[in-house]
């Protein structure tokens, strides 16, 4: 059962970067963000209130819902803005950077201080970011995605707002189980984007079949089936074996991209893929291993 949903996050968080593209079809960012956390984090809580598991209330339920605003609203928020002109396999692919930011930010706060392996590791994975981005940074017509140079920043932009939302959840005592947190920072980001949604027009013409299956998709499969996964997985197999997630979600996704949508995947892509895996995964080797709690554990998005 652990293995099979550690299959279920490795593929499912994957298709969730293909699934965001569809539904911006014919539903606006903030009108997707808003529905997608409020359906998703009503009818997780209606499941923890059934079951009388333990939800958050008082200070406790405040922190929580500031660190979703963090991790959901301004991590997936900014990834779902930027794959209307960001192909969905390089978005999954260039948000596995968040890693870096994530032992940045840790050292910044008081964790664990950077040292050189560490730092070398980051400059391998950002190597591979010059690979993918190359064409892109090239005047003329030779650039291969226009608006990939403006998507990458902005992205890194969620990723600071991730890994900073990781880390204080993390540190925040809670007695709550995490799929309970992550309900209620699925709930708080809904409800905090609802006034915009209310007010921002949605998007020219109808909403399509499409773009309807994807929202469902998000809801069920990546927000409530996917994370309940990840959960169950994390409590009976080894942290360094869940977490390859952040290895198998980019390479689903732009299979996935290329298939649906013919984005691109050729060499050039594939050395990037290689460069910035292998970053991650020297920082992950070199950086300090510390016992993590399964009542501390935030994962690193679909989103």
């Amino acid at each position: 059962m652990a293995w099979m949903a550690l299959i279920a996050v490795w593929f499912f968080w994957g298709t969730t970067y293909l699934g965001i593209r569809m539904a911006l079809e014919s539903i606006s960012p903030v009108h997707l963000i808003c529905t997608r956390f409020l359906i998703s984090g009503t009818l997780m809580l209606t499941g923890a209130r059934l079951f009388g598991l333990h939800i958050p209330s008082g200070r406790e339920l405040w922190i929580t819902a500031r660190n979703g605003m963090l991790l959901l609203g301004g991590g997936t928020g900014i990834l779902v803005y930027t794959e209307q002109w960001v192909p969905s396999g390089m978005a999954a692919l260039i948000i596995t950077l968040g890693a870096f930011w994530m032992v940045g930010l840790e050292a910044l706060t008081g964790g664990e201080r950077l040292d050189m392996r560490t730092l070398g590791g980051m400059l391998v994975g950002f190597l591979g970011v010059a690979i993918l981005m190359a064409p892109s940074l090239m005047e003329g017509a030779g650039a291969a995605t226009p608006g990939l140079v403006a998507g990458f920043l902005l992205l890194q932009v969620g990723c600071i707002s991730w890994g900073l939302g990781s880390i204080l959840q993390k540190r925040q005592p809670t007695r709550a189980h995490p799929a309970i947190s992550g309900a209620v920072q699925q709930l708080a980001t809904g409800l905090a984007f609802l006034p915009f949604a209310l007010v921002i027009p949605p998007h020219a013409g109808p909403v399509t079949m499409r773009s309807s299956l994807a929202l469902v998709w998000l809801v069920l499969f990546g927000s409530i089936v996917a994370y309940s996964a990840f959960v169950y997985a994390l409590e009976h197999l080894p942290m360094s074996l869940v977490t390859t997630y952040n290895y198998v979600n980019p390479v689903v996704a732009m299979f996935l991209g290329w298939v649906v949508y013919r984005e691109p995947l050729g060499v050039r892509e594939m050395v990037a893929m290689v460069f910035v895996f292998a970053g991650v995964a020297l920082v992950k080797y070199f950086s300090a291993k510390r016992p993590v709690s399964v009542h501390s554990s935030v994962p690193v998005a679909s989103e």
